[in-house]
Formats: structure tokens, C-alpha cells, sequence
């Protein structure tokens, strides 16, 4: 099975094909990320044609899509999310969801319980708790670094960075900071091997969006002469 998997819920923009064999292999085939908060819309599209053509395929050749559902801020989280749907519904193939922080967690390679975050912007983070690499304890929440109870295990991530004088010493090896569609297409695949559901390519929303809808045409005063 070839799948191409990319996530936009973070300052970074990363692609990557992935091929599982029957016997449930995986081989990576190509990816690239590259970190822009602000150019996910710019930097998606070409990405994913970059990494086909490095591949030998075309976008015809793929089986499936899996898409990073965030958390994350809304523009960019759309961003991938919008154009999962699209490549998935004009290649006629399925389209499967990918916690983010789980894709970051993969990569760890980690064996021991440790703390995943992002930065989820209001000088908050977006956490959850694994036992190790592969197995997540408990649901993605959000909360202010200062308030949240890791219990004294090691934290990666960009948003342990960015608070580590908040954490203290159990942020001092933080890496990796970001996600990587490689993992998160080993992930996927390794899954769908096993016969286990993914998520639905939906965006996981942690609170309201910063944008508000606009209120009704304010009044105007008529003057009478």
C-alpha cells in the first residue's frame, strides 16, 4: 500500500510517502518538511508534488491519504485538512486521520512513559501522556504549562521548549519539536495493517477559534432636517 501522509497543524509543513508490503514492512519512499507558520497554503501543494516526483510516482499511484487532525490553530490545521479531502475525493481512495501529537510521539522512539506538546498559542500547550513511542494514555487536552501536572515525567516537543522554564529539568531534552509525515505514515500504515480504526479526518478541536463571526449592521441615526 502506497500512502501519502502530511500535517499542517504546527508551524511546520511536512509530506511523506510511506509503503507498507503485505507481510506489514514499511519503507519509507520520500518526504520533506520545512517550518513556516505562516505559508502552510503556499508550501503544501508543492511539497506533496516535490515528494512524488522524488518517489518515481504519481499521485494516481496512491492508495490512501492520512492527514495530521491537530490539535493545532485553525487556519493552518484547514490548511491540510482541506486539501486531504480534495486529493482523497478526486483520487477516489480513503482519506484517514492522524493525532498530530501521536505522529510527534512515534518519532520519539521512546520505550518509557513521556509528555507530548505543542504550542497551542494564548501561552497555552497541547499535551498528552504516553507510555511510550506508540501507545497514548488518555485524550489530547489543552492547558497553561504552569497548571499542568506532568507528573514529573520527560516532555518533548516545541511546547516544552518554549516553557522550559516552566517544567524545569524534565524539558531538557525536548526534541523532537515538531511533527514528521514520515512518522505519521508509519503510523497510519502500521495500523491499517493491524486492522485498527483511524480517526476521521476531521479537525480536533480543543476550544473556540480566535476569529468570531461579525455581529449585525450597526444602526444608523437618521438626521431630520
Amino acid at each position: 500500500m502506497l500512502l501519502l501522509a502530511f500535517d499542517t497543524a504546527t508551524p511546520a509543513v511536512t509530506a511523506a510517502i510511506g509503503e507498507s508490503a503485505p507481510d506489514g514492512s514499511f519503507t519509507m519512499r520520500a518526504s520533506a518538511s520545512s517550518v513556516d507558520a505562516r505559508r502552510h497554503g503556499e508550501l503544501l501543494a508543492p511539497t506533496v508534488r516535490d515528494i512524488t516526483a522524488e518517489a518515481g510516482l504519481t499521485l494516481a499511484d496512491l492508495d490512501a491519504i492520512a492527514v495530521g487532525i491537530g490539535p493545532g490553530p485553525y487556519t493552518g490545521l484547514r490548511v491540510g485538512l482541506a486539501t486531504a479531502h480534495a486529493l482523497a475525493d478526486g483520487l477516489g481512495i480513503p482519506c484517514h486521520g492522524v493525532a498530530t501529537l501521536d505522529a510527534l510521539a512515534l518519532a520519539t522512539g521512546r520505550t518509557e512513559p513521556f509528555v507530548a506538546m505543542t504550542d497551542a498559542r494564548r501561552k497555552e500547550v497541547f499535551w498528552a501522556r504516553y507510555d511510550d513511542h506508540r501507545t497514548r494514555v488518555g485524550e489530547v487536552a489543552v492547558a497553561k504549562p504552569a497548571e499542568l501536572d506532568t507528573g514529573g515525567l520527560p516532555l518533548v516537543g516545541d511546547g516544552a521548549r518554549m516553557y522550559a522554564d516552566v517544567f524545569g529539568d524534565t524539558a531538557a531534552h525536548p526534541e523532537p519539536l515538531l511533527p514528521d509525515a514520515a512518522a505519521m505514515a508509519e503510523l497510519a500504515l502500521d495500523r491499517l495493517h493491524r486492522g485498527e480504526s483511524l480517526p476521521e479526518p476531521r479537525p480536533l478541536y480543543l476550544r473556540r477559534p480566535d476569529a468570531a463571526a461579525p455581529a449585525g449592521p450597526k444602526k444608523v441615526r437618521q438626521w431630520v432636517k
